[in-house]
């Protein structure tokens, strides 16, 4: 019996960037709440702009939930509240 010889190039950076994009995407499933912070991290906007063209919709006040001064919405219908506004522009 011959001895087989198997060589496997393996690009690491690909890999890296599969397993970030992975892991981004069930970390996205597990959000239950999200602050200012997160959404404008999520959306890639800022602060400014998220609360001066987003937050005064009603769609999207609709999501929102407070505690003293500390701000967060539910996950799941703020974007779907986004998307909505943002398809208008």
């Amino acid at each position: 019996m011959l001895p087989a010889n198997i060589e496997v190039n393996l690009d690491k950076q690909a890999i890296r960037q599969y397993i970030e994009k992975r892991l981004d995407e069930e970390v996205r499933e597990v959000f239950f709440l999200i602050d200012l912070k997160k959404m404008s991290e999520l959306l890639c906007m800022s602060e400014r702009h998220i609360t001066e063209e987003l937050l005064h919709d009603p769609r999207v006040r609709a999501c929102e939930v407070r505690k003293n001064r500390k701000r967060w919405w539910f996950y799941k219908p703020v974007l779907e509240a986004i998307e909505a506004v943002v398809s208008e522009w």
